[in-house]
C-alpha cells in the first residue's frame, strides 16, 4: 500500500481522513492492543467487569464489548480504504478519535508492545517511536474539523428525554445522528464479513487467526 498516493474515502465534517502511514499505524496498534487484551482475558479466565479496549477513550462507549470494538474498528477502516466516498457517522468519528488517543499513549508508554504490533503487518513501516511520533498520531484526529459531539453524548443519559432532545438540538445533533451510537451499546456479536473488512490492516494469516478469538465471526480466507 503506497500511502502517499491514496486519498481517503471517509469524510468527517468537511475533511477527509488522510490515508497515510500514520493512520494505518494508529488503527493497527489500537486493534492489536485490544485483541491482545481479549486473548489474555480469555487465557487467564479474567472477569471482564472492568471495561477495556481502545473505545474506552469515548465515555459514551466505554461499555461496548471488546470484540464489538474490534468489529467497529474494522468497519470504519473498511470505509476509509474503500473506493466510494462515505460520510462518517458519530461511531466512525468515535473510532478515529479513540484509535489515535490509544495509539499515541502506547507509543509514549509501551514501545516494546508497539513494535510487536507493527511487526509482520501488511504494511512495512519503520518509525522512530518517540514523543514526536505520539504527537503526530494525535494530529490525525486533531486536524479534522469535526465538533467532537460524540464526546458529549454521555451527558444526555441522565437527562429527562425532553431536556436531552433540547440539548442535542443546541449542539446541532439530530436523533438520526445519535441513533448509531445508541445501537452500538446493544451489540454483542461480531458481524460475519470481518475478513473482507480487515484487508489492508491485517495479514491473511492474522485474519484466519481471528476465528479462534472471535468465534461469533465467520472467517473466510481472503485472496
Amino acid at each position: 500500500m503506497k500511502f502517499a498516493t491514496l486519498s481517503s474515502m471517509i469524510t468527517i465534517a468537511h475533511d477527509t481522513l488522510p490515508r497515510t502511514r500514520l493512520t494505518y499505524v494508529a488503527f493497527r496498534i489500537a486493534f492489536c492492543e485490544t485483541l491482545e487484551r481479549i486473548v489474555l482475558a480469555d487465557q487467564f479466565q479474567l472477569e471482564r467487569d472492568t471495561p477495556f479496549g481502545y473505545l474506552t477513550e469515548v465515555p459514551f462507549l466505554r461499555q461496548v464489548p471488546p470484540q464489538v470494538q474490534l468489529d467497529l474498528l474494522l468497519d470504519t477502516w473498511s470505509r476509509h480504504v474503500a473506493t466510494e466516498e462515505v460520510r462518517a457517522t458519530l461511531v466512525d468519528e468515535s473510532v478515529v478519535y479513540a484509535v489515535c488517543e490509544t495509539s499515541s499513549r502506547l507509543v509514549k508508554n509501551d514501545a516494546v508492545a508497539v513494535r510487536r504490533f507493527l511487526q509482520g503487518g501488511p504494511c512495512e513501516v519503520e518509525l522512530d517511536l518517540s514523543t514526536k511520533l505520539a504527537r503526530s498520531i494525535l494530529s490525525v484526529h486533531l486536524n479534522l474539523k469535526n465538533d467532537g459531539n460524540f464526546l458529549l453524548l454521555s451527558q444526555f443519559l441522565d437527562l429527562p428525554p425532553r431536556d436531552a432532545k433540547l440539548l442535542k438540538a443546541e449542539f446541532g445533533l439530530s436523533e438520526a445522528d445519535c441513533e448509531p451510537m445508541f445501537e452500538v451499546l446493544g451489540r454483542w456479536h461480531v458481524l460475519p464479513d470481518i475478513a473482507a473488512r480487515a484487508k489492508g490492516l491485517l495479514t491473511p494469516r492474522e485474519i484466519l487467526g481471528l476465528g479462534r478469538v472471535l468465534p461469533m465471526a465467520t472467517i473466510q480466507p481472503t485472496e
